[in-house]
């Protein structure tokens, strides 16, 4: 499994980030954002505004969302790859971490097949709250101010995914290497955010984007919960 480590840590990377990027918590609160965005642009005080800059002003200031979630992200991330790298070293903690995702992943299976027993995985629920209130004040603070506080908030989902990928990363040969797809992780998690961002800057892509998200958000919980399962066993195998 040792020999097989380096083959597989780039594709299990970028399939975490990819999927990630689009879970229920990111997904549901950047269309919140961008809702409460796009209302309070179109109702300025003249109570019109022209359409391209309507859609100009939300993508800018989406995008300096986007880059405050993906700068928290990256932060914790680095501080829990330090931690996680340190003791990986040691195995036992190593093995408890990797316990510690499969816990979590199997509690996401728990919700997608069990979805009314026992409490969920989920963000508190005035994370929503909070993306409004920064949409609605769209100054540039505001909006960086949520996204951290937004990224802070929303581990409970994220968190499972995040904790296989680091002890993954952590028994890369080289630190280096291991923050590099850090980095790579963190990159890829935004990009559905940033076509989400793009598409839903019109309100019938919005509205369809919605729809979707509430019809499809269980299924990408069982994706997300089965791969850290997945994960989780794999690092078991290999440290």
């Amino acid at each position: 499994m040792q020999a097989y480590l380096p083959q597989i840590t780039l594709p299990a990377v970028i399939i975490a980030g990819v999927v990630d990027g689009i879970n229920p918590c990111a997904f549901t609160v950047l269309l919140l954002f961008i809702t409460a965005m796009l209302a309070t642009l179109q109702t300025g005080p003249s109570g019109s505004a022209n359409v391209n800059a309507v859609r100009l002003r939300l993508i800018g200031m989406g995008s300096i969302y986007i880059v405050a979630i993906f700068l928290t992200y990256l932060a914790l991330g680095v501080g829990l790859l330090g931690s996680v790298d340190f003791f990986t070293r040691q195995h036992v903690p190593a093995r408890l971490g990797a316990l510690l995702a499969i816990l979590f992943g199997l509690w996401m299976l728990k919700d997608f097949f069990l979805p009314d027993w026992g409490w969920r995985l989920q963000a508190p629920g005035k994370v929503a709250q909070m993306a409004r209130q920064a949409a609605r004040r769209a100054t540039v603070p505001s909006v960086v101010a949520g996204g951290f506080r937004i990224g802070l908030c929303t581990v409970p989902c994220w968190g499972a995914v995040y904790l296989a990928v680091l002890c993954l990363l952590a028994l890369q040969p080289t630190a280096l290497l291991g923050y590099s797809y850090l980095v790579l992780y963190n990159v890829v998690f935004i990009l559905p955010l940033v076509v989400i961002l793009l598409a839903a800057s019109t309100r019938p892509t919005l509205n369809r984007l919605a729809h979707w998200n509430l019809h499809h958000k269980e299924w990408v919980r069982l994706a997300l919960g089965s791969g850290v399962v997945v994960m989780g066993l794999l690092i078991l195998i290999t440290v």
